[in-house]
Protein backbone atom coordinates (compact mmCIF):
# COMPACT_ATOMS: atom_id res chain seq x y z
CA UNK A 1 0.00 0.00 0.00
CA UNK A 2 1.58 3.34 -0.87
CA UNK A 3 2.79 6.03 1.35
CA UNK A 4 1.61 9.67 1.31
CA UNK A 5 5.55 10.39 0.89
CA UNK A 6 5.36 8.31 -2.24
CA UNK A 7 1.58 10.15 -2.90
CA UNK A 8 4.24 13.41 -3.06
CA UNK A 9 6.57 11.86 -5.57
CA UNK A 10 4.26 11.37 -7.51
CA UNK A 11 2.32 14.43 -7.34
CA UNK A 12 5.15 17.32 -6.86
CA UNK A 13 7.42 16.67 -3.75
CA UNK A 14 8.18 20.18 -3.69
CA UNK A 15 5.71 22.16 -6.30
CA UNK A 16 4.41 25.56 -6.68
CA UNK A 17 1.28 24.05 -4.65
CA UNK A 18 3.73 23.11 -1.65
CA UNK A 19 5.87 26.37 -2.12
CA UNK A 20 1.88 28.94 -1.61
CA UNK A 21 1.26 26.56 1.50
CA UNK A 22 4.66 26.52 2.71
CA UNK A 23 4.71 30.26 2.01
CA UNK A 24 1.47 30.85 4.09
CA UNK A 25 2.22 28.93 6.74
CA UNK A 26 5.65 30.72 7.59
CA UNK A 27 3.78 34.02 7.78
CA UNK A 28 2.22 33.12 11.62
CA UNK A 29 6.14 33.26 12.43
CA UNK A 30 6.56 36.86 12.01
CA UNK A 31 3.17 37.66 14.26
CA UNK A 32 5.09 35.18 16.65
CA UNK A 33 8.44 37.20 17.10
CA UNK A 34 5.90 40.47 17.67
CA UNK A 35 4.14 38.62 20.79
CA UNK A 36 7.87 37.03 21.58
CA UNK A 37 10.29 39.79 21.21
CA UNK A 38 7.43 43.09 21.73
CA UNK A 39 7.91 43.52 25.14
CA UNK A 40 10.84 45.60 24.54
CA UNK A 41 9.28 48.57 23.20
CA UNK A 42 5.66 47.78 24.72
CA UNK A 43 7.41 47.72 28.01
CA UNK A 44 10.50 49.41 27.83
CA UNK A 45 11.35 51.39 31.05
CA UNK A 46 12.82 55.22 30.29
CA UNK A 47 14.48 56.80 32.39
CA UNK A 48 12.38 58.65 35.15
CA UNK A 49 12.73 60.78 38.71
CA UNK A 50 10.16 61.57 41.43
CA UNK A 51 7.49 64.56 40.59
CA UNK A 52 7.17 67.33 43.02
CA UNK A 53 3.74 69.00 41.92
CA UNK A 54 4.29 71.80 44.42
CA UNK A 55 8.10 72.17 43.05
CA UNK A 56 6.43 72.20 39.53
CA UNK A 57 4.19 75.47 40.28
CA UNK A 58 6.98 77.54 41.97
CA UNK A 59 8.94 76.02 37.97
CA UNK A 60 6.19 77.86 36.21
CA UNK A 61 6.55 81.44 38.82
CA UNK A 62 10.21 81.09 38.09
CA UNK A 63 10.85 79.83 34.60
CA UNK A 64 13.10 76.70 35.17
CA UNK A 65 13.83 74.77 32.95
CA UNK A 66 13.01 71.23 32.67
CA UNK A 67 16.78 70.37 34.16
CA UNK A 68 17.03 72.87 36.92
CA UNK A 69 13.81 71.67 38.19
CA UNK A 70 15.56 68.51 38.28
CA UNK A 71 18.88 69.56 40.05
CA UNK A 72 16.71 71.27 42.85
CA UNK A 73 14.36 68.26 43.37
CA UNK A 74 16.54 65.03 42.71
CA UNK A 75 19.50 64.11 44.63
CA UNK A 76 22.94 62.86 42.86
CA UNK A 77 25.02 60.09 43.01
CA UNK A 78 28.57 60.93 43.11
CA UNK A 79 28.72 60.00 39.38
CA UNK A 80 26.37 62.81 38.86
CA UNK A 81 23.20 60.53 38.25
CA UNK A 82 20.24 61.49 39.59
CA UNK A 83 17.76 59.29 42.01
CA UNK A 84 15.15 57.44 40.18
CA UNK A 85 13.23 56.51 43.86
CA UNK A 86 13.83 58.89 45.93
CA UNK A 87 13.49 63.28 46.27
CA UNK A 88 14.88 66.13 48.73
CA UNK A 89 12.15 65.99 51.46
CA UNK A 90 11.41 69.69 51.05
CA UNK A 91 8.45 71.82 52.39
CA UNK A 92 7.91 73.96 48.79
CA UNK A 93 5.14 76.01 50.75
CA UNK A 94 7.86 77.56 53.12
CA UNK A 95 8.11 81.39 52.71
CA UNK A 96 11.73 80.80 52.86
CA UNK A 97 12.22 79.57 49.42
CA UNK A 98 11.80 81.76 46.38
CA UNK A 99 13.38 81.95 43.55
CA UNK A 100 17.24 82.86 43.89
CA UNK A 101 16.76 80.58 46.69
CA UNK A 102 14.88 77.11 45.53
CA UNK A 103 16.50 74.88 48.65
CA UNK A 104 16.60 75.50 52.38
CA UNK A 105 20.63 74.47 51.91
CA UNK A 106 22.17 72.74 55.12
CA UNK A 107 25.48 74.14 54.56
CA UNK A 108 27.02 76.57 51.84
CA UNK A 109 25.97 75.27 48.31
CA UNK A 110 25.42 71.68 49.23
CA UNK A 111 22.71 69.64 49.60
CA UNK A 112 24.17 66.51 50.52
CA UNK A 113 22.59 67.37 54.43
CA UNK A 114 18.70 67.50 53.00
CA UNK A 115 16.42 64.91 53.80
CA UNK A 116 15.32 62.46 51.19
CA UNK A 117 11.92 60.50 50.65
CA UNK A 118 10.39 58.50 48.57
CA UNK A 119 8.23 58.89 45.66
CA UNK A 120 4.89 59.82 46.84
CA UNK A 121 3.14 61.98 43.91
CA UNK A 122 4.52 59.56 41.17
CA UNK A 123 7.23 59.68 38.39
CA UNK A 124 8.54 62.01 35.64
CA UNK A 125 9.50 59.95 32.49
CA UNK A 126 12.09 61.58 30.40
CA UNK A 127 10.66 60.49 26.92
CA UNK A 128 7.32 61.00 26.11
CA UNK A 129 6.59 57.65 24.28
CA UNK A 130 4.19 56.11 26.43
CA UNK A 131 4.94 52.44 27.47
CA UNK A 132 3.21 49.58 29.98
CA UNK A 133 5.44 50.51 32.29
CA UNK A 134 5.23 54.60 31.98
CA UNK A 135 0.68 53.97 31.92
CA UNK A 136 1.07 51.93 35.46
CA UNK A 137 4.00 53.79 37.28
CA UNK A 138 5.92 49.91 37.06
CA UNK A 139 9.34 51.41 38.51
CA UNK A 140 11.23 51.25 41.89
CA UNK A 141 9.60 49.28 44.41
CA UNK A 142 6.72 48.06 42.02
CA UNK A 143 9.49 47.18 39.10
CA UNK A 144 9.26 43.43 39.73
CA UNK A 145 5.63 44.16 38.22
CA UNK A 146 7.18 44.53 34.76
CA UNK A 147 9.24 41.36 35.08
CA UNK A 148 6.09 38.99 35.14
CA UNK A 149 4.71 40.41 31.72
CA UNK A 150 7.11 38.40 29.62
CA UNK A 151 6.90 35.93 31.84
CA UNK A 152 2.91 34.94 31.63
CA UNK A 153 3.68 35.31 28.33
CA UNK A 154 5.71 32.36 28.72
CA UNK A 155 3.82 30.99 31.02
CA UNK A 156 0.95 31.28 28.67
CA UNK A 157 3.23 29.29 25.81
CA UNK A 158 4.20 26.39 28.11
CA UNK A 159 0.30 25.66 28.40
CA UNK A 160 -0.45 26.47 24.53
CA UNK A 161 2.39 23.68 23.37
CA UNK A 162 0.63 21.39 25.44
CA UNK A 163 -3.58 22.51 24.85
CA UNK A 164 -2.94 23.59 21.31
CA UNK A 165 -0.15 20.43 20.57
CA UNK A 166 -2.75 17.76 21.83
CA UNK A 167 -5.71 19.60 19.67
CA UNK A 168 -3.86 20.02 17.07
CA UNK A 169 -3.63 16.36 16.82
CA UNK A 170 -6.99 15.57 17.95
CA UNK A 171 -9.16 18.02 15.90
CA UNK A 172 -6.52 18.98 13.01
CA UNK A 173 -3.59 21.47 12.57
CA UNK A 174 -6.35 23.93 10.13
CA UNK A 175 -8.95 24.34 12.66
CA UNK A 176 -6.54 24.49 15.78
CA UNK A 177 -4.74 27.61 13.55
CA UNK A 178 -7.88 29.25 13.11
CA UNK A 179 -8.57 29.41 16.63
CA UNK A 180 -5.44 30.30 17.63
CA UNK A 181 -5.20 33.32 15.58
CA UNK A 182 -8.36 34.51 16.37
CA UNK A 183 -7.42 34.00 19.90
CA UNK A 184 -4.15 36.04 19.95
CA UNK A 185 -5.89 38.76 17.84
CA UNK A 186 -8.95 39.24 20.67
CA UNK A 187 -6.33 38.64 23.45
CA UNK A 188 -4.36 41.54 22.31
CA UNK A 189 -7.10 43.77 21.32
CA UNK A 190 -8.12 42.85 25.52
CA UNK A 191 -3.99 43.72 26.32
CA UNK A 192 -5.00 47.24 24.62
CA UNK A 193 -8.84 48.25 26.56
CA UNK A 194 -6.92 46.70 30.17
CA UNK A 195 -7.94 48.87 32.99
CA UNK A 196 -5.49 47.92 34.91
CA UNK A 197 -2.20 45.60 35.47
CA UNK A 198 -3.69 42.82 36.48
CA UNK A 199 -5.86 42.33 33.04
CA UNK A 200 -2.53 43.38 30.99
CA UNK A 201 -1.05 39.61 33.02
CA UNK A 202 -3.90 38.24 32.23
CA UNK A 203 -4.43 38.73 28.50
CA UNK A 204 -1.02 38.21 28.09
CA UNK A 205 -0.81 34.93 29.44
CA UNK A 206 -3.70 34.13 26.61
CA UNK A 207 -1.44 35.80 24.10
CA UNK A 208 0.79 33.14 25.22
CA UNK A 209 -1.29 30.26 24.39
CA UNK A 210 -2.58 31.55 21.36
CA UNK A 211 0.58 32.97 19.98
CA UNK A 212 2.56 29.50 20.51
CA UNK A 213 -0.61 27.41 18.99
CA UNK A 214 -0.80 29.55 15.47
CA UNK A 215 3.32 28.73 15.28
CA UNK A 216 3.01 25.36 16.12
CA UNK A 217 0.17 24.51 14.30
CA UNK A 218 0.77 26.10 10.99
CA UNK A 219 4.55 24.90 11.33
CA UNK A 220 3.53 21.29 11.87
CA UNK A 221 1.43 21.63 8.62
CA UNK A 222 3.85 22.71 6.71
CA UNK A 223 6.27 20.23 7.56
CA UNK A 224 3.86 17.33 6.90
CA UNK A 225 3.11 18.63 3.46
CA UNK A 226 6.78 18.32 1.97
CA UNK A 227 8.58 15.21 2.01
CA UNK A 228 11.29 14.63 4.70
CA UNK A 229 14.35 15.96 2.46
CA UNK A 230 12.42 18.93 2.12
CA UNK A 231 11.70 19.61 5.86
CA UNK A 232 15.19 20.88 6.64
CA UNK A 233 14.99 23.56 4.13
CA UNK A 234 11.12 24.31 5.48
CA UNK A 235 12.28 24.67 9.13
CA UNK A 236 14.86 26.90 8.23
CA UNK A 237 12.68 29.21 6.27
CA UNK A 238 10.20 29.39 8.91
CA UNK A 239 12.54 30.35 11.20
CA UNK A 240 13.76 33.31 8.89
CA UNK A 241 9.95 34.41 8.99
CA UNK A 242 10.47 34.43 12.71
CA UNK A 243 13.99 36.59 12.37
CA UNK A 244 12.07 39.06 9.67
CA UNK A 245 10.24 39.78 12.88
CA UNK A 246 12.78 40.43 14.75
CA UNK A 247 13.96 43.33 12.19
CA UNK A 248 11.02 45.01 11.36
CA UNK A 249 9.63 45.55 14.79
CA UNK A 250 12.13 48.14 15.53
CA UNK A 251 10.60 50.02 12.51
CA UNK A 252 6.81 49.74 13.16
CA UNK A 253 7.50 50.92 17.20
CA UNK A 254 9.91 54.03 15.49
CA UNK A 255 7.09 54.96 13.56
CA UNK A 256 4.06 54.10 16.05
CA UNK A 257 5.73 55.29 19.49
CA UNK A 258 2.75 55.18 21.39
CA UNK A 259 2.43 51.61 23.29
CA UNK A 260 -1.61 51.13 22.66
CA UNK A 261 -0.88 52.12 18.15
CA UNK A 262 1.91 49.64 18.66
CA UNK A 263 0.23 46.98 20.11
CA UNK A 264 -2.74 47.77 17.58
CA UNK A 265 -0.75 47.75 14.76
CA UNK A 266 1.11 44.05 15.43
CA UNK A 267 -2.67 42.81 15.94
CA UNK A 268 -4.17 43.50 12.70
CA UNK A 269 -2.68 41.43 11.18
CA UNK A 270 -3.99 38.69 13.15
CA UNK A 271 -7.40 39.39 12.20
CA UNK A 272 -6.06 38.79 8.33
CA UNK A 273 -5.04 35.41 8.61
CA UNK A 274 -8.58 34.40 9.29
CA UNK A 275 -8.64 34.41 5.57
CA UNK A 276 -6.30 31.23 5.69
CA UNK A 277 -9.72 28.97 5.92
CA UNK A 278 -9.92 29.65 2.34
CA UNK A 279 -6.62 29.45 1.48
CA UNK A 280 -4.72 26.86 3.46
CA UNK A 281 -5.73 23.25 3.29
CA UNK A 282 -6.30 20.63 6.30
CA UNK A 283 -2.74 18.64 6.27
CA UNK A 284 -3.43 15.59 4.39
CA UNK A 285 -1.25 13.40 6.02
CA UNK A 286 -3.11 14.13 8.85
CA UNK A 287 -6.25 13.31 7.62
CA UNK A 288 -5.15 10.20 6.30
CA UNK A 289 -4.04 9.16 9.76
CA UNK A 290 -7.56 9.48 11.50
CA UNK A 291 -9.26 7.59 8.27
CA UNK A 292 -10.61 10.81 6.17
CA UNK A 293 -9.19 9.34 2.98
CA UNK A 294 -11.30 11.19 0.77
CA UNK A 295 -10.54 14.67 1.73
CA UNK A 296 -7.21 13.56 1.64
CA UNK A 297 -6.96 12.02 -1.53
CA UNK A 298 -9.01 15.82 -2.96
CA UNK A 299 -6.36 17.83 -1.57
CA UNK A 300 -3.92 15.45 -3.43
CA UNK A 301 -5.91 16.08 -6.87
CA UNK A 302 -5.65 19.59 -6.50
CA UNK A 303 -1.69 19.54 -5.45
CA UNK A 304 -1.12 17.57 -8.28
CA UNK A 305 -3.35 19.77 -10.66
CA UNK A 306 -1.52 23.02 -9.59
CA UNK A 307 1.82 21.26 -10.04
CA UNK A 308 1.66 20.58 -13.28
CA UNK A 309 0.58 17.12 -12.87
CA UNK A 310 -2.03 14.28 -12.29
CA UNK A 311 -3.14 12.06 -9.69
CA UNK A 312 -2.08 8.40 -10.84
CA UNK A 313 -5.20 6.37 -11.27
CA UNK A 314 -4.14 3.81 -9.09
CA UNK A 315 -4.49 6.20 -5.70
CA UNK A 316 -8.46 6.36 -6.85
CA UNK A 317 -9.02 3.31 -4.97
CA UNK A 318 -7.13 3.61 -2.36
CA UNK A 319 -8.80 3.07 1.05
CA UNK A 320 -6.04 4.20 3.22
CA UNK A 321 -2.69 5.64 2.11
CA UNK A 322 -0.89 5.29 5.75
CA UNK A 323 -2.42 2.58 7.84
CA UNK A 324 -2.46 3.74 11.67
CA UNK A 325 -0.86 1.40 13.91
CA UNK A 326 -2.49 -0.10 17.00
CA UNK A 327 -1.58 1.30 19.93
CA UNK A 328 0.02 -1.64 21.79
CA UNK A 329 2.16 0.83 23.43
CA UNK A 330 0.96 3.62 25.28
CA UNK A 331 4.08 6.26 26.16
CA UNK A 332 4.86 7.46 29.81
CA UNK A 333 6.64 10.12 30.63
CA UNK A 334 8.73 8.53 32.69
CA UNK A 335 10.06 6.34 29.87
CA UNK A 336 12.06 9.23 29.23
CA UNK A 337 14.44 9.01 31.90
CA UNK A 338 13.65 4.98 32.62
CA UNK A 339 17.26 3.99 30.70
CA UNK A 340 21.01 4.88 31.51
CA UNK A 341 21.27 7.09 28.06
CA UNK A 342 17.83 7.86 27.64
CA UNK A 343 17.99 10.12 30.85
CA UNK A 344 21.05 11.36 29.90
CA UNK A 345 19.98 12.86 27.01
CA UNK A 346 16.77 14.21 28.30
CA UNK A 347 18.67 15.84 31.35
CA UNK A 348 21.00 17.35 29.31
CA UNK A 349 18.45 18.30 26.09
CA UNK A 350 16.45 19.89 29.34
CA UNK A 351 19.00 22.24 30.37
CA UNK A 352 20.32 23.12 26.47
CA UNK A 353 16.45 24.14 26.09
CA UNK A 354 16.18 26.19 29.26
CA UNK A 355 19.51 27.90 28.78
CA UNK A 356 18.95 28.80 24.94
CA UNK A 357 15.52 30.06 25.90
CA UNK A 358 17.36 32.44 28.69
CA UNK A 359 20.24 33.01 27.12
CA UNK A 360 18.52 34.38 23.79
CA UNK A 361 15.45 36.33 25.39
CA UNK A 362 17.72 37.81 27.92
CA UNK A 363 20.26 39.05 25.53
CA UNK A 364 16.85 40.73 23.45
CA UNK A 365 15.43 42.51 26.45
CA UNK A 366 18.70 43.95 27.71
CA UNK A 367 18.70 46.28 25.03
CA UNK A 368 16.18 47.93 26.57
CA UNK A 369 18.08 48.21 29.78
CA UNK A 370 21.92 49.23 28.51
CA UNK A 371 21.04 53.24 26.78
CA UNK A 372 21.92 54.00 23.35
CA UNK A 373 19.65 53.90 20.46
CA UNK A 374 17.46 51.04 20.71
CA UNK A 375 15.79 51.17 17.66
CA UNK A 376 19.20 50.57 15.88
CA UNK A 377 20.44 48.39 18.15
CA UNK A 378 17.70 45.91 18.15
CA UNK A 379 17.59 45.99 14.37
CA UNK A 380 21.14 45.55 14.02
CA UNK A 381 20.63 42.40 16.54
CA UNK A 382 17.27 41.01 14.17
CA UNK A 383 19.69 41.16 11.27
CA UNK A 384 22.44 38.88 12.90
CA UNK A 385 20.17 35.87 13.20
CA UNK A 386 19.99 35.74 9.61
CA UNK A 387 23.54 34.40 9.24
CA UNK A 388 23.03 31.63 11.86
CA UNK A 389 20.37 29.88 8.96
CA UNK A 390 23.40 30.09 6.62
CA UNK A 391 25.24 28.32 8.72
CA UNK A 392 23.14 25.93 10.09
CA UNK A 393 21.89 24.98 6.11
CA UNK A 394 25.79 24.32 5.24
CA UNK A 395 27.55 22.84 8.20
CA UNK A 396 25.06 20.09 9.86
CA UNK A 397 24.79 17.86 7.05
CA UNK A 398 28.36 18.07 5.98
CA UNK A 399 30.25 18.09 9.17
CA UNK A 400 27.67 17.28 11.74
CA UNK A 401 26.09 18.21 14.35
CA UNK A 402 28.37 17.96 17.52
CA UNK A 403 30.94 20.83 16.16
CA UNK A 404 28.43 23.24 15.55
CA UNK A 405 26.56 22.59 18.67
CA UNK A 406 29.07 23.09 20.23
CA UNK A 407 31.40 25.61 18.71
CA UNK A 408 28.02 27.69 18.71
CA UNK A 409 27.88 28.04 22.07
CA UNK A 410 31.37 28.33 23.44
CA UNK A 411 31.66 31.36 21.16
CA UNK A 412 28.44 32.79 22.21
CA UNK A 413 29.35 32.04 26.31
CA UNK A 414 33.03 33.78 25.37
CA UNK A 415 31.16 36.73 23.87
CA UNK A 416 29.24 36.96 26.95
CA UNK A 417 31.77 37.16 29.04
CA UNK A 418 34.01 38.71 27.52
CA UNK A 419 31.24 42.02 26.55
CA UNK A 420 30.59 41.97 30.20
CA UNK A 421 34.06 43.42 30.95
CA UNK A 422 34.96 45.84 27.87
CA UNK A 423 34.87 49.14 29.02
CA UNK A 424 31.68 51.22 27.81
CA UNK A 425 33.52 53.76 26.40
CA UNK A 426 34.99 51.08 23.97
CA UNK A 427 31.53 51.03 22.10
CA UNK A 428 32.54 49.82 19.22
CA UNK A 429 34.37 46.60 20.44
CA UNK A 430 31.68 45.77 22.87
CA UNK A 431 29.20 45.65 19.84
CA UNK A 432 31.12 43.77 17.83
CA UNK A 433 31.11 40.85 20.25
CA UNK A 434 27.70 41.34 21.40
CA UNK A 435 26.79 40.71 18.00
CA UNK A 436 29.13 37.84 17.97
CA UNK A 437 27.53 36.18 20.94
CA UNK A 438 23.89 36.75 19.72
CA UNK A 439 24.73 34.92 15.97
CA UNK A 440 26.28 31.81 18.40
CA UNK A 441 23.17 31.76 20.87
CA UNK A 442 21.05 31.76 17.90
CA UNK A 443 23.12 29.03 16.19
CA UNK A 444 22.79 26.81 19.46
CA UNK A 445 18.99 27.40 19.49
CA UNK A 446 18.05 26.15 15.99
CA UNK A 447 20.07 23.42 16.07
CA UNK A 448 18.86 22.30 19.73
CA UNK A 449 15.53 21.69 17.83
CA UNK A 450 16.83 19.60 15.15
CA UNK A 451 19.11 17.49 17.91
CA UNK A 452 16.21 16.80 20.02
CA UNK A 453 14.27 15.46 17.72
CA UNK A 454 16.91 13.07 16.32
CA UNK A 455 17.66 11.58 20.21
CA UNK A 456 14.29 10.25 20.66
CA UNK A 457 13.24 6.69 19.62
CA UNK A 458 9.66 6.73 17.60
CA UNK A 459 7.40 6.00 19.84
CA UNK A 460 8.63 8.46 22.31
CA UNK A 461 9.38 11.44 19.96
CA UNK A 462 7.02 13.81 20.40
CA UNK A 463 6.67 13.05 23.58
CA UNK A 464 10.55 13.56 24.24
CA UNK A 465 10.88 16.85 22.28
CA UNK A 466 7.82 18.30 24.86
CA UNK A 467 9.08 17.16 27.74
CA UNK A 468 12.65 18.46 26.77
CA UNK A 469 11.37 21.84 24.83
CA UNK A 470 8.86 23.01 27.58
CA UNK A 471 12.30 23.93 29.25
CA UNK A 472 12.58 26.58 26.83
CA UNK A 473 9.15 28.01 28.08
CA UNK A 474 10.12 27.53 31.64
CA UNK A 475 13.63 29.69 30.72
CA UNK A 476 11.46 32.33 29.31
CA UNK A 477 9.65 32.51 32.68
CA UNK A 478 12.56 33.49 34.71
CA UNK A 479 14.32 34.76 32.70
CA UNK A 480 12.91 38.21 32.98
CA UNK A 481 13.75 38.23 36.66
CA UNK A 482 17.57 37.15 36.10
CA UNK A 483 17.76 39.91 33.99
CA UNK A 484 16.08 42.74 35.54
CA UNK A 485 17.12 41.75 39.36
CA UNK A 486 20.96 40.97 38.47
CA UNK A 487 20.69 44.04 36.33
CA UNK A 488 20.34 46.04 39.70
CA UNK A 489 23.41 45.13 41.54
CA UNK A 490 25.43 45.25 38.07
CA UNK A 491 24.34 46.06 34.92
CA UNK A 492 26.80 43.22 33.72
CA UNK A 493 26.18 40.66 35.76
CA UNK A 494 23.59 38.79 33.56
CA UNK A 495 26.16 38.73 30.50
CA UNK A 496 28.26 36.71 32.96
CA UNK A 497 26.01 34.21 34.08
CA UNK A 498 24.99 33.86 30.26
CA UNK A 499 28.71 33.37 29.60
CA UNK A 500 28.68 30.90 32.47
CA UNK A 501 25.01 28.80 31.60
CA UNK A 502 26.65 28.70 27.92
CA UNK A 503 29.67 27.52 28.33
CA UNK A 504 28.31 24.34 30.75
CA UNK A 505 25.75 24.18 27.83
CA UNK A 506 28.94 23.96 25.54
CA UNK A 507 30.68 21.28 27.45
CA UNK A 508 27.76 18.59 27.88
CA UNK A 509 27.23 18.78 24.04
CA UNK A 510 30.29 16.48 23.87
CA UNK A 511 28.03 14.03 25.80
CA UNK A 512 25.78 13.64 23.33
CA UNK A 513 26.27 11.05 20.47
CA UNK A 514 26.89 12.39 16.87
CA UNK A 515 23.81 12.03 14.75
CA UNK A 516 24.79 13.04 11.29
CA UNK A 517 23.97 10.51 8.69
CA UNK A 518 22.63 7.86 11.49
CA UNK A 519 18.93 6.43 10.81
CA UNK A 520 16.58 7.43 13.56
CA UNK A 521 16.32 5.37 16.58
CA UNK A 522 13.07 3.41 16.45
CA UNK A 523 13.12 1.86 19.77
CA UNK A 524 14.65 2.31 23.14
CA UNK A 525 17.31 -0.02 22.88
CA UNK A 526 18.61 1.88 19.79
CA UNK A 527 18.81 5.10 21.83
CA UNK A 528 20.87 2.89 23.93
CA UNK A 529 22.81 1.21 21.93
CA UNK A 530 23.67 4.71 19.98
CA UNK A 531 24.74 6.18 23.25
CA UNK A 532 27.22 3.18 24.03
CA UNK A 533 28.75 3.49 20.71
CA UNK A 534 29.49 7.12 21.27
CA UNK A 535 31.09 6.48 24.84
CA UNK A 536 32.74 3.44 23.42
CA UNK A 537 34.73 6.09 20.54
CA UNK A 538 35.59 8.71 23.52
CA UNK A 539 37.31 5.89 25.26
CA UNK A 540 39.03 4.69 22.35
CA UNK A 541 40.14 8.25 21.12
CA UNK A 542 41.43 7.95 25.36
CA UNK A 543 43.43 5.45 25.15
CA UNK A 544 44.69 5.96 22.04
CA UNK A 545 45.69 9.77 23.44
CA UNK A 546 47.06 8.12 26.99
CA UNK A 547 49.50 6.04 24.44
CA UNK A 548 50.52 8.85 22.24
CA UNK A 549 48.62 7.28 19.07
CA UNK A 550 46.43 10.85 18.72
Amino acid sequence: MPTFDELLVDVGEFGPYQKRVCLLGCIPGILFAFSFVGIVFLGNTPDHWCRSPEAEEIQQQCGWTQEELRAFTIPQSSQGAYSQCERFDVDWNSTELNCSRPLPLSSTNSTERLPLTACDSGWQFEESRSTIVTEFDLVCEDAWKADLNQAFLNAGFLLGAVVIGYGADRFGRKLCFLISIFGLGISSVGLIFSPNYSLILFFRFVQGIFGKGAWMSSYVLVTEIVTSQHRRLVGIVCQLFFTFGVIILPGIAYLIPPWKMLQLAITIPSFLLLTYYWLMPESPRWLLTVNRTKEALRIAENMAKQNGTQLPEKYSTVELLETVPEKTYIPSPLDVFRTPQMRKFTLILMYAWFTSSVVYQGLVMRLGIIGGNLYLEFFISGIVELPSALIFYLTVDRVGRRIPFLLANIVGGLSCLITAFIPDDITWLKTIIAVIGRLGITLGFEIVYLVSTELYPTPLRNLGVSISSSLSDVGGIVAPFLLFRLANIWIELPMVLYGVMSLIYGGLVLLLPETKGIDLPETIEDVEALGRATKAVLDTNKRKAKDGII
